[in-house]
């Protein structure tokens, strides 16, 4: 039988039927071993291959987390005007106890329809109303939530008997109190919020959850101040105009930090959706905050027009943050990233 029409096996006995030439040998893909010559002339001539950037995908085209579900006009809302009325009792206190009892009772009602919406703005976006009263079925102190939800339950009735007592000019005492109360509850309403995002698995969010706070309570200054300038008659607006520059100082510092120490998880808040928000809170703001405090003195148009423009940055802010992190969930890059230079960091210390 010839070579063409044998059989080749492999049986107990080794190999049968093997025919010569057909062994597989590196570096004969090109005659006489050119493949070999050309790697080490490559070599010599210093050459590198090149890795290809990484592209973070995931399974089926999904993003690595899920995007909160939260409605935009909802929670963005929710966020504003928490802060605008957990800053505002902390205004209409101070105006009370100087001496300014127009700029206090206005306050004191702009706070109360602020907390009005807010919750309703939670409630919206949980869809029953049932929904916020079974959060208070217990108290959970490791949850944002768990703990917002009392602080609002306790916040609401203190700003509205502070406000209705001071137009109605009944119980003078309670009502004293209730504005205190308010006052001291304020802080906690206006930033609880950020504390609230924070605690997610959202970059943009969780990656800033020191600076974030500090974002908030700034917004929230600047805004219950731009509402103080509106309502408050020019002779009374002074403190609003101190608690301006207060505020806009430390929104726009702490979001300078978020910036400069965030890495990665900053990029969101200068790009998309969520940068030109942040963007317009920070024009607004600032010119709310030269109007109001170079001419809000002088005319009652300035003032009001200037307290509108930090109102609408403070919102721009807020929905800023939002989307912000609605796009860094959507993206890979900026949950596999951190964790990667997390890990490089965590084996690069152990090994020292």
């Amino acid at each position: 039988m010839s070579d063409a029409g044998r059989e080749t096996g492999v049986g107990k006995d080794g190999v049968h039927g093997q025919r010569p030439g057909r062994e597989a040998e590196i570096g004969k893909g090109l005659p006489g071993g050119a493949a070999r010559r050309d790697g080490k002339r490559r070599r010599r001539r210093g050459e590198k291959a090149m890795v290809p950037e990484a592209e973070f995908t995931s399974y089926y085209g999904l993003p690595i987390l899920n995007p909160p579900v939260w409605k935009s006009y909802d929670i963005a809302g929710y966020f504003f005007l928490g802060g605008l009325a957990g800053a505002g009792s902390v205004l209409a206190a101070g105006a009370e106890l100087t001496g300014r009892p127009a700029a206090a009772r206005a306050m004191k009602i702009s706070s109360l329809l602020a907390i009005g919406g807010s919750t309703a703005a939670l409630i919206h976006d949980l869809g029953r109303p049932s929904r916020f009263a079974n959060m208070l079925r217990v108290v959970k102190l490791t949850s944002p939530m768990s703990l917002g939800s009392w602080l609002l339950a306790a916040y609401g009735p203190a700003a509205g008997a502070a406000a209705v007592l001071d137009v109605t000019g009944l119980f003078p005492r309670i009502g004293g109190a209730a504005t205190a109360g308010a006052a001291v509850l304020g802080p906690a309403v206006a930033t609880y919020t950020a504390a609230l995002a924070a605690d997610t698995a959202v970059p943009a969010w969780h990656d800033v959850h020191r600076e974030l706070p500090m974002v908030f309570a700034g917004s929230a200054t600047a805004a219950a101040a731009g509402m103080g300038l509106i309502v408050s008659p020019t002779r009374e607006a002074g403190p609003m105009r101190s608690a301006t520059v207060f505020g806009t100082a430390l929104e726009l510092a702490a979001a300078k930090v978020v910036e400069h120490r965030a890495g990665l998880a900053a990029e969101p808040y200068k790009t998309g959706k969520a940068g030109r928000y942040m963007r317009a809170g920070e024009i607004l703001t600032a010119a709310g905050t030269a109007g109001g405090v170079l001419l809000g003195g002088r005319s009652r148009a300035v003032a009001a027009l200037s307290g509108a423009a930090l109102l609408a940055g403070s919102a721009c802010t807020r929905f800023g943050v939002f989307h912000a992190g609605l796009q860094s969930a959507r993206d890979p890059k900026y949950t596999v990233v951190p964790q990667r230079e997390r890990l490089a960091a965590a084996g690069s210390g152990g090994a020292g």
